[in-house]
């Protein structure tokens, strides 16, 4: 019977931290907005500043932004890509660019410990929505 009840230990041990795992790693981004203009050359569009901070393990849902972003790393590690594109990882002072037509297929902090941070510009419509999920 004490070696059943050390198994059975064991299993719900192992269960919760795969439960505790997946909720860390479900985690969204905090986002904030720094600052939004109107482009005075191009009156239908905007420049919009974000930071964007992981938490630990935290991730995006599949997106895209309907915009020209550059997101430009401050803190941490990232593990970014669009859709037809490689999966990168990126470390402070590195860039990814992401166009108006990419599916942003993978956005995660590369680090399960650590926060990671980014600032993003984006070009876009003026009121258009920062990020649209897909489906």
């Amino acid at each position: 019977m004490y070696g059943d009840s050390a198994v059975t230990r064991k299993a719900i041990s192992l269960l919760l931290l795969c439960l505790m795992t997946s909720a860390v790693a479900a985690q969204p981004p905090e986002v904030v907005t720094v600052m939004s203009k109107a482009l005075t050359s191009n009156p239908d569009k905007e420049g919009v500043m974000i930071t964007v901070a992981y938490p630990p393990g935290g991730s995006d849902p599949v997106h895209r932004h309907n915009a020209q972003a550059f997101v430009y790393v401050l803190e941490g590690s990232v593990v970014m890509q669009v859709k037809g594109g490689k999966e990168v990882t990126l470390t402070p002072g590195q860039m990814f660019y992401e166009g108006p037509d990419d599916i942003h297929v993978v956005g995660r902090n590369a680090s399960t410990t650590r926060p990671a941070r980014m600032l993003v510009f984006l070009v876009k419509d003026k009121g258009a929505p920062i990020l649209v999920p897909v489906e």
